[in-house]
């Protein structure tokens, strides 16, 4: 009798039922679409769905939800075949996403099922590696932001090189990077701000229009140096921004992101450290990709990837020491493409090794021909990029060894610029080949330094005879004197290891005086001259040897 009065205390009635529903906020929901009538019971008023109790028509349903969000709710009350499943995102009006789910249980006749906060279904809102939020809590929360009026601006930061810095370090260093970026980006927002690890290398801030300056404040507290695992890093992001007004028409969350990300793609192609803001011409750029891919297969054997040559001077004396040979291509319809824009393409084709090997013929064939032309051209060097991998291609170095037997070029004429990621995937394998690549005659660069990816330890084992000091430190030392104090540093461990060093952008005098006050040999840059075809190279040539110094812009 004890047992059946202790059974009968725990039987679910109407009222312990309520209860646990209102515990567990969860709604059940019935539709029965003949009679148009949804019944209701449970946490509506957590949900927002007070209003509708405890039934309504599909008309009120649909006047509580968002506009943007009707379309779902139509879907939700579509009739569908017996077992037909329901699962749909809606947001109604002062409250956060609801997850419907349920299933026909007749056909066309009724659909039961529940519905919960979003976040219920999720086992956690933090991305595990940062703390910050994981991209489907950002969205959500979003959504729910957005829902109030006001500006809001979201940035989305790409960190550039991630893949470099997964090849240098690992991936388990590369995760204490980014676990302190997230760290930095959490202490530079004040709590009004949202704040996301959306991919494996994007950053993302939702900011309300108190915040000022979202991108800036961003790049401002990431792109400072940090050291991980005795490691220099100095980390740069291609940033992206959308701006929308919230309210009843805010646009939703999930295409405000897309809008963003789309940004950070054509920031990119103003090279590392780029930004851009959404615009409607963005939108096009995917169909470009298309047309683009399709005509790039073949163009190289068409010759329309020639290579463009930058000026390399001598800072002392202002003579040309040489040129760094840069892929153009021309297109036939479009005219000259930048490398920005075909070059990650070459890379998901397959046609980086082809391209390389291209770029390295015609620039030494160019090269030999105006040491042969110009008596005065005899200490001309070319330097042209090896991509990622292909210090690994097989025929590289007896590649090399033809070339230069064939044009007649002397050793250290053609030089080979290799990343200090290219090195780092094996440093014991880079060297091996890379003597070897000296032993045929080549110069060798490398390129980017200060990049910070590497240790410096190798280069006194490796056998470079340049190196490049990445264009984003020279002209930004200036204002940063972070930028400033890895230039010095470049400069002087190029002079202890009797390494000649190369500033890249260059861009104008004052740069110049300045660079080799500190000791830097050469340098080029706009200041000089853009990337120039062979026509336009030789008659630069020709006028510094005129002028007896190549022409430098007083400003830039």
């Amino acid at each position: 009798m004890a047992l059946l009065k202790a059974h009968e205390r725990f039987l679910w009635d109407a009222t312990v039922t309520l209860e646990a529903l209102g515990a567990a906020e969860v709604v059940l929901w019935n539709w029965e679409p003949e009679r148009d009538r949804l019944h209701l019971t449970g946490a509506a008023r957590n949900l927002g769905l007070s209003p509708l109790l405890p039934e309504c028509s599909s008309a009120a349903v649909l006047a509580l939800s968002l506009p943007q969000d009707r379309a779902l709710v139509e879907e939700i009350l579509r009739v569908q075949a017996p077992g037909g499943e329901i699962t749909a995102r809606v947001r109604m009006r002062g409250a956060e996403t609801c997850v419907w789910r349920g299933v026909w249980l007749e056909d066309g006749v009724r659909a039961a099922g529940v519905i919960v906060p979003e976040t219920k279904f999720a086992a956690s809102e933090q991305d595990t590696l940062t703390g910050l939020l994981d991209r489907r809590s950002f969205v959500a929360r979003a959504r729910e932001r957005l829902q109030t009026a006001g500006i809001y601006t979201l940035v989305v930061g790409d960190l550039d090189r991630l893949r470099r810095l997964n090849e240098a370090l690992g991936h388990e260093r590369a995760d204490l990077v980014l676990a302190a970026l997230g760290s930095r980006l959490a202490a530079g927002f004040p709590p009004g701000a949202l704040l996301a690890r959306i991919g494996e290398d994007e950053f993302a801030v939702l900011a309300p229009e108190t915040i000022d300056q979202p991108a800036e404040a961003m790049r401002a507290v990431l792109e400072q140096p940090l050291r991980v695992a005795g490691f220099d890093i100095f980390p740069t992001l291609s940033i992206g921004a959308v701006t929308a007004e919230g309210g009843d028409d805010a646009p939703d969350a999930a295409e405000l992101l897309r809008r963003a990300e789309l940004a950070v793609e054509s920031a990119k192609t103003a090279g590392r450290g780029g930004a851009a803001a959404y615009g409607r011409s963005l939108e096009s750029d995917g169909l470009s990709r298309l047309a683009m891919e399709s005509d790039l297969r073949g163009a190289i054997g068409r010759g329309e990837i020639v290579p463009f040559f930058q000026p390399v001077v001598r800072l002392s004396t202002g003579a040309i020491s040489g040129f760094e040979a840069l892929a153009r291509w021309r297109h036939p319809r479009r005219g000259v493409i930048p490398p920005d824009e075909f070059l990650p393409l070459c890379d998901e084709m397959g046609l980086l090794a082809e391209l390389g090997s291209h770029m390295m013929k015609t620039s030494a064939r160019q090269l030999a021909a105006w040491r042969e032309a110009h008596r005065a051209a005899g200490e001309l060097t070319v330097s042209v990029n090896l991509s990622t991998g292909e210090i690994d291609r097989p025929d590289l170095v007896d590649e090399v060894a033809r070339l230069l037997k064939l044009t007649g070029l002397p050793r250290g004429a053609l030089k080979l610029e290799i990343t200090e990621s290219d090195i780092m995937r094996d440093p014991e394998r880079a060297a091996v080949i890379l003597g070897e690549l000296r032993a045929a005659g080549a110069g060798l660069a490398l390129d980017d330094f200060g990049t910070g990816f590497s240790s410096l330890s190798y280069l006194t084992r490796l056998p470079f005879d340049t190196l490049k000091i990445d264009r984003y430190f020279v002209r930004t030392m200036g204002s940063n004197e972070g930028s400033a104090k890895i230039v010095r540093s470049v400069i002087n461990l190029g002079r202890d290891l009797s390494l000649e060093v190369v500033a890249e952008g260059v861009e104008n005098a004052g740069m110049a005086r300045h660079l080799l006050q500190l000791g830097c040999h050469y340098g080029q840059g706009f200041g000089y001259a853009p990337a120039l075809s062979a026509q336009e190279a030789e008659v630069y040539l020709n006028e510094s040897y005129a002028d007896g110094a190549a022409p430098v812009k007083a400003r830039g």
